[in-house]
């Protein structure tokens, strides 16, 4: 691979030699780190909240970043009619979008909202010894006992309740304005529940929550690892990276699912992603039609290092990859991104974020992309595999003259060998999940 070269391995050579930290070579040298600051949210420097780590608080991301934003106004498709009766913009009628038509319907549940919990095939460690002190000729039939009842009773419950609502704006204002209660629990109570106790716990949680439970100490780490299997977190990052393609054969499932949730931006775009929430009023046909053609032109003929593929029915939400361009820093580096296409495509630009961290002056530390095409000069002519193409351009041109980061763009100016080497190095650390794991966390 072209990317294995001689600086790699004088990288390699300096982390073996320095137990995996990177100094400078020399006392004149920078060194390389760069991390923004996610300790408050760089949207209201932590007014309306703490951010977790996040680059934007919950509050903030609600406000800047719904579900579905709309970018246009109703009167660009329903303007005023003259003596007539008459509007000028009729045709075609699936762009009428009047008042009648702008109800808010009910939006169908996903199918994922159903799906089986992560740890219902599991059983207790309480079950298991049961079986095992019981004999084969205790069981008296499949489900006969009192346990077994109840752990039936639970898995049939499981998956079947009212889904989470994704977050809103509204609710995060209302916690902020009314003051929470103090919990008044005993010192180290948490810390001691039983084994028994967590599991039943984690059984209400999905992939994502499972995973933050697995870093939260070594016990409910092993407690995790025990009860979900390997295949369970393949499928599981399946779900979230569609187009994750693992290069190597033996992998650990878990390991690499929580590389790929510590590489993003932003969880809070993650989870939106998952919920993939619809928006209000009805598709267009024109909106159809013109998705199924792009689709089709993906995936029979996509442009080179760039694919893509909707989410969901309505192809509201699409996830795509970019690679990087050879002879960038970039270069060997699968970057994911999360796209919104609202009811006014084609009328109206995409949202387009990367999930993937990258280090780039164009692009925001919350995966905020800076081009003009999906902000102030979109054109009917455009198509997501052109705006793919034109943010893998990007990557080997930044503009620095308008940058997201001013910071990364004035390192960009003057110092492009300490800022070549850090984009390259993130590209090691967060694209390149199958070549380097082990400089996923150190």
């Amino acid at each position: 691979m072209s990317v294995i070269g001689p600086e790699f391995l004088n990288f390699i050579k300096r982390l073996e030699d320095n137990g995996d930290k990177l100094v400078p070579a020399s006392p004149t040298e920078q060194p390389l780190e760069f991390e923004f600051n996610n300790s408050s949210c760089y949207v209201c420097n932590g007014y309306y909240g703490p951010s977790f780590g996040e680059p934007v608080c919950i509050t903030c991301h609600a406000f800047l970043f719904p579900d579905f934003p709309s970018h246009l106004p109703s009167s660009y498709f329903c303007s005023e009619k003259t003596d007539d009766g008459d509007s000028g913009n009729d045709e075609p009628s699936d762009l009428n979008y009047s008042s009648e038509r702008r109800v808010n319907k009910a939006c169908p549940l996903p199918a994922w909202w159903y799906y089986r919990n992560s740890l219902d095939s599991e059983t207790s460690p309480e079950d298991e010894s049961r079986a095992s002190n019981s004999g084969p000729g205790a069981s008296g039939g499949s489900g006969s006992g009192p346990s077994s009842a109840h752990r039936e009773g639970i898995e049939d419950l499981v998956g079947h309740g009212p889904p989470p609502q994704p977050p809103s704006l509204a609710l995060s204002l209302q916690a902020l304005s009314t003051p929470r209660p103090p919990d008044n629990l005993a010192p180290g109570l948490v810390e001691h529940l039983p084994a028994e106790v967590l599991l039943c716990i984690f059984r209400y949680l999905d992939d994502l929550s499972l995973c933050a439970c697995s870093c939260v100490c070594v016990r409910w780490r092993r407690l995790v690892v025990a009860r979900v299997p390997p295949p369970r977190w393949a499928a599981f990052a399946a779900t979230r990276w569609p187009l994750f393609r693992p290069l190597l054969a033996n992998i650990d499932w878990h390991k690499k699912y929580q590389s790929l949730v510590e590489s993003c931006f932003c969880r809070n775009c993650l989870v939106q992603m998952f919920v993939q929430a619809q928006p209000a009023g009805d598709e267009s046909a024109w909106r159809r039609n013109r998705l199924k053609i792009e689709l089709k032109m993906l995936r029979n003929d996509p442009p080179e290092g760039i694919a893509a593929t909707p989410l969901d029915p309505k192809c509201c939400h699409w996830q795509a990859s970019v690679t990087g361009p050879v002879g960038s820093p970039y270069e060997g580096g699968v970057f994911y991104l999360y796209i919104q296409v609202p009811y006014s495509y084609p009328m109206g630009p995409p949202v387009v974020r990367f999930l993937t961290r990258i280090l780039h002056p164009n692009v925001s530390r919350h995966g905020d992309v800076g081009i003009d095409s999906v902000h102030h000069n979109w054109s009917l002519a455009l198509t997501l595999s052109k705006v793919l193409i034109s943010i893998q351009s990007l990557l080997t041109d930044p503009y620095t003259a308008v940058c997201m980061e001013p910071a990364l763009g004035d390192m960009y100016v003057r110092e492009r060998s300490r800022f070549e080497a850090l984009a390259r190095r993130w590209t090691w650390r967060y694209a390149m999940h199958d070549v380097l794991p082990h400089l996923t966390r150190y």
